[in-house]
């Protein structure tokens, strides 16, 4: 297991969580952000009955809200002067889920520049695999410094 982050690279991590905690979309789901090192990400969701479609399981926008989240803050903790954007996002769903705790893992593929890849997977409470996505992230013209969140 690699050490903790310290230093610069461990107040980037927890600004990021900051950042994820501030944003208002969040309100909506019960969810928490932990970024144990760089090039990761996992997002930890309880899905409830106000997520469903009309046939009783999780609307595919959820599946994408999860992935999405945990793929681009991967992508985020390399860089750490600007937002980064989705520019696009790849969803492959693999089993429905219909209530409970479900984990989204992201790890960060390639790119360090102006665009980077990472890839996300959801697991549900019995440790199955029910979807799996691939981002692009692009940096922004954002700077992360002048985003109330990240500065907490």
């Amino acid at each position: 297991m690699p050490p903790e982050p310290s230093g610069g690279a461990a107040l980037h991590y927890r600004a990021l969580e900051g950042l994820y905690r501030s944003a208002p979309v969040n309100a909506l789901f019960d969810s928490e952000i932990e970024i144990p090192r760089e090039g990761q990400a996992r997002v930890t969701f309880t899905v409830t009955e106000q997520a469903y479609h009309a046939a009783g399981a999780a609307h595919g926008t959820i599946y994408f809200k999860m992935l999405d989240d945990a793929a681009f803050y991967a992508a985020n903790t390399l860089v750490t002067d600007r937002f980064l954007l989705t520019t696009s996002f790849n969803l492959h769903f693999t089993k429905p889920v219909r209530a409970g705790r479900v984990v989204a893992e992201g790890r960060w593929i390639s790119g360090r520049r102006r665009v980077l890849v990472a890839e996300s997977r959801l697991v549900d409470a019995e440790g199955d695999e029910i979807g799996r996505g691939t981002g692009t992230f692009m940096r922004s013209r954002i700077a992360l410094s002048g985003l109330e969140g990240y500065r907490g």
